[in-house]
């Protein structure tokens, strides 16, 4: 008769837990990309296409975008930043755009850590409001300043923005989502 063989005991630890999926933990994409895609689209939103009022304001979503995602490298500094270099460009009420971008980064920073529980669509849904609030209110000041009303055409830009975070999303973790189906295929 063959003998058999004691197995070793496993003993559980914290340490021998893995997640089931690890999806959700995403390698952090570098500072290069980050600032190569803030800089793109930057220089795309100097284009004249942003005079059309309903025109989504690229620069705040991707903006926003990394200031929830990679909180290191994008933050109220560079909304302040951008936001002045994009008043500078228009030559409009100095402040617009930097209030706009700062409250809308502010937001993203306030509701990051639920956003991070959530998929692209439930992230964009919980951003609508972020970003009509963010957009109404330098509309309201320059309303009072000019004392006429401009229209409601800011807010179809807010929803476009909106309905453009998941597309964003999609775009701006491609790199990481390469990486891991070439480590995953490697193994």
């Amino acid at each position: 008769m063959k003998q058999a063989t004691p197995q070793p005991v496993r003993r559980s630890s914290l340490s021998s837990l893995e997640p089931i999926d690890t999806a959700p933990f995403r390698k952090p994409s570098s500072a290069r990309f980050v600032w190569a895609s803030l800089l793109l689209v930057w220089l795309i939103s100097l284009l004249p296409w942003r005079s059309w009022p309903p025109a989504p304001d690229l620069l705040m979503l991707v903006m926003v975008f990394w200031a929830l995602n990679e909180p290191r490298f994008v933050g109220l500094t560079v909304a302040f930043v951008f936001g002045l270099l994009m008043d500078v460009h228009d030559s409009g009420l100095l402040g617009g755009h930097v209030l706009t971008y700062v409250l809308a980064t502010y937001g993203a920073i306030v509701l990051h850590k639920r956003l991070q529980l959530f998929g692209s669509v439930v992230q964009a849904i919980h951003m609508l409001p972020v970003f009509v609030v963010a957009m109404m209110i330098p509309h309201l000041l320059q309303s009072w300043l000019m004392g006429a009303w401009p229209g409601w055409d800011w807010l179809w830009s807010a929803l476009i923005t909106t309905a453009l975070w998941p597309v964003a999303d999609i775009l701006l973790h491609l790199p990481q989502r390469r990486e891991d189906e070439i480590n995953s295929g490697a193994a």
